[in-house]
C-alpha cells in the first residue's frame, strides 16, 4: 500500500458548505442539496466516513450516467393506512428516505404501527439517519436495505465470490434521561463497502478475515474491491450475518418492489437501495415510566459487566461510539484523506467551480 501522508482537517460548516456548492452545481435546488449535505457531514461527524462527503464523487458519476437524477421527490404508491409504499424513482436517496420517513412519522401517530416500503431510490446513505429522525420523533424503527443495480462484492458464507452487497440493518429506539438514544446501524458484510474505499484512498490495510481476491483467498488489501474482477467482502458473523443479509434481499427487495441482486435484473454501476421500515409507537403498547425505568435497569446491568482480558475498548451500548465522534469531530474537525480531496477537487472544478472557491475550505478548525 501507498505511504499514508496526515489527513486533511475540515470545520463541519465548511464541509457542508462545500458539499452544497457542489451539490447545486451537479443541478439540485438549495433546499435538495441542504438535505443531502447534512446528511452526509452527519455521516462523517459520527464517525462514519465510509457515508459521508467521499460519496459525492460516486454521485456525480451516476448522475452523469443518468442513474441519478436530481429534484426528484418522493412518489407514493400506495396508501392502505398503515402501509405506505413509495418510489424514490432514482432521485437522491437522502431526500426520498428522509420524505417517507416524514410521511410515515405522521402516519404513526394515528395508528400507532407504521410499515413503509420504498423502492428504486439511489443511496440512501447512513441508514441511523432515519432511525434518528423515528427517535427525534419519540417513535421505535427497524430499517432493513438492500442494494441493487451494482456489482456484487459480498460473499456468501462459505462462498468464494461476491454475490450480495451490504444490506444494512439499523434498529432505533429513543432513550432515557439515564441512557442516550439506542441505535444499532450496520452493514451484514464485515465492514461497508465504502470503509473499504476510505481504507484504499487512506493507503491503509483492512482488518485480518475481512476480504477475499478474486480467486477466494484471503487479503488485506481494499483494493481488491475495486478492480476487475473484483474480490468480496465476507460476512459479518459467518452464516448469522449471511442469514441476516439474504433476509434484507427478502423483505427490503421482494416486499418492496424494487428487486433483488439476482442477476436477471440489469446492473449499470449505480448504487440503487430498497428500504422496509417498521415504526412503533411504544406508548401504545406499555406504560411510559415502566419501559424507562426497564431500559434503565437493563442498560445499566449490561454496562457492569466486568471487562473482557482482551478486551480492546470499554463497554459501550449502540448508539454510544457515534455520539463520542460526533462531540470529538464537531470539536477537533473532520479528517478527509488526500485521495478523496483530490476526488472531490475533480468533481467540483469539472463542474465548473474554481479550485481556488473549493481549496478555501481547507482550513483548520
Amino acid at each position: 500500500m501507498a505511504p499514508m501522508k496526515t489527513d486533511l482537517l475540515f470545520a463541519p460548516e465548511q464541509l457542508k458548505r462545500l458539499a452544497c456548492r457542489i451539490l447545486t452545481a451537479a443541478g439540485s435546488s438549495d433546499k435538495e442539496a441542504e438535505i443531502v449535505a447534512a446528511h452526509l457531514i452527519r455521516a462523517n461527524l459520527t464517525g462514519h466516513d465510509s457515508h459521508g462527503i467521499g460519496m459525492l464523487p460516486t454521485y456525480l458519476r451516476s448522475i452523469a450516467n443518468g442513474l441519478l437524477i436530481p429534484n426528484t421527490p418522493l412518489k407514493l404508491i400506495s396508501d392502505t393506512g398503515a402501509i405506505l409504499i413509495c418510489d424514490g424513482e432514482r432521485g437522491y436517496g437522502q431526500r426520498v428516505a428522509r420524505e417517507m420517513m416524514d410521511m410515515a412519522i405522521a402516519r404513526c401517530r394515528d395508528t400507532g404501527l407504521v410499515l413503509t416500503a420504498l423502492r428504486n431510490a439511489h443511496h440512501i446513505g447512513r441508514v441511523g439517519s432515519y432511525g434518528e429522525q423515528a427517535m427525534a420523533a419519540g417513535l421505535i424503527s427497524l430499517h432493513f436495505v438492500n442494494v441493487t443495480d451494482h456489482t456484487p462484492v459480498v460473499a456468501v458464507h462459505n462462498g468464494a465470490d461476491g454475490r450480495l452487497l451490504t444490506n444494512p440493518v439499523c434498529f432505533a429506539m429513543p432513550g432515557t434521561a439515564k441512557h442516550p438514544n439506542l441505535l444499532l446501524d450496520m452493514a451484514t458484510s464485515k465492514i461497508a463497502l465504502g470503509k473499504a474505499r476510505v481504507a484504499m484512498n487512506a493507503g491503509k490495510e483492512v482488518a485480518d478475515d475481512t476480504l477475499l481476491d478474486s480467486h477466494g483467498s484471503p487479503t488485506n488489501d481494499p483494493r481488491v474491491l475495486f478492480s476487475d474482477p473484483p474480490g468480496a467482502l465476507k460476512p459479518l458473523g459467518r452464516h448469522k450475518g449471511f442469514g441476516i443479509a439474504f433476509f434484507c434481499e427478502l423483505l427490503a427487495g421482494v416486499l418492496s418492489g424494487g428487486g433483488t441482486m439476482q442477476p436477471e435484473h440489469p446492473r449499470h454501476g449505480g448504487v440503487t437501495n430498497n428500504m422496509l421500515t417498521i415504526l412503533i409507537d411504544p406508548q401504545r403498547l406499555v406504560n411510559n415510566q415502566w419501559l424507562e425505568s426497564e431500559v434503565d435497569a437493563i442498560a445499566d446491568y449490561l454496562l457492569a459487566s466486568p471487562p473482557a482480558t482482551d478486551a480492546d475498548d470499554e463497554i459501550m451500548l449502540p448508539g454510544e461510539p457515534e455520539r463520542r465522534h460526533a462531540e470529538q469531530r464537531s470539536r477537533d474537525g473532520i479528517p478527509v484523506d488526500h485521495e478523496t480531496w483530490r476526488e472531490l477537487l475533480a468533481g467540483g472544478t469539472a463542474l465548473g467551480i474554481p479550485e481556488s472557491e473549493l481549496n478555501a475550505c481547507q482550513t483548520t478548525p
